[in-house]
């Protein structure tokens, strides 16, 4: 007779899915932040070496040379550059001067507030020989009246060869005196054209501090 079976005997189970699927099926691996962060610095740099060749061939010539910023360009912070930060010193000042005294020191040598050469005469020499024209000129002073003066064509001709010889570096300031005419000396409308270049002629001259203040000028106003 078989003997009765034993209450220690091994059981044995099938296999479920469950177990099965815990065996088969491992947990995810965790990134390595290292590598992460290696990789991102990797993909920056590429990029970079990446704008710089495009750079290198828009420009041409293989140097990625980028001008510096102007000084008015915002900084790093927003905020613009100050005119301190550029040049590293202080602005030279301002100088104020007063050149009053000297203005008053220029202004002595007017002595006239205006000339004109109002009129002419005609002087006949004997027997209608040796005529010439006399200008009839008033000179209005600042301090006092009027001063009527009568002078040739010559005397005018050599008061700027005087000017001239006097103050060569202001030629360029000294009119020209109307021209010279053998034939048309006596015709009026050749004498009208004249008293009009000879006004302007004084006018410039007699109405500039410096030409009014010097000996050339006064010894032509104040002689016999």
């Amino acid at each position: 007779m078989p003997p009765p079976p034993s209450h220690h005997a091994e059981l044995s189970f099938p296999a479920t899915r469950g177990h099965e699927h815990d065996k088969s099926t491992t947990a995810p691996r965790l990134a390595d932040p290292i590598d992460t962060t290696t990789a991102a610095v990797a993909r920056v740099h590429m990029q970079d070496k990446q704008q710089k060749q495009q750079l290198d061939a828009v420009l041409g010539d293989g140097s990625a040379n980028v001008p510096d910023a102007p000084p008015y360009w915002t900084s790093r912070n927003g905020r613009t550059l100050s005119y301190h930060s550029i040049t590293g010193h202080q602005p030279h000042a301002i100088l104020l001067e007063d050149h009053s005294e000297d203005h008053h020191e220029a202004s002595q040598g007017c002595w006239a507030r205006s000339v004109s050469v109002d009129d002419y005469t005609i002087i006949a020499g004997p027997s209608g020989v040796g005529a010439y024209v006399v200008w009839h000129c008033t000179v209005g002073t600042l301090k006092g009246g009027d001063m009527e003066i009568r002078k040739r064509y010559s005397e005018f001709d050599q008061l700027r060869t005087n000017l001239v010889e006097s103050f060569p570096y202001a030629e360029a300031m000294i009119p020209k005196l109307p021209r010279k005419s053998v034939v048309s000396r006596f015709r009026p409308k050749f004498l009208e054209q004249r008293k009009t270049g000879l006004g302007e002629f004084m006018n410039c001259i007699l109405l500039n501090p410096e030409f009014a203040a010097s000996p050339v000028l006064k010894g032509f106003i104040f002689a016999t």
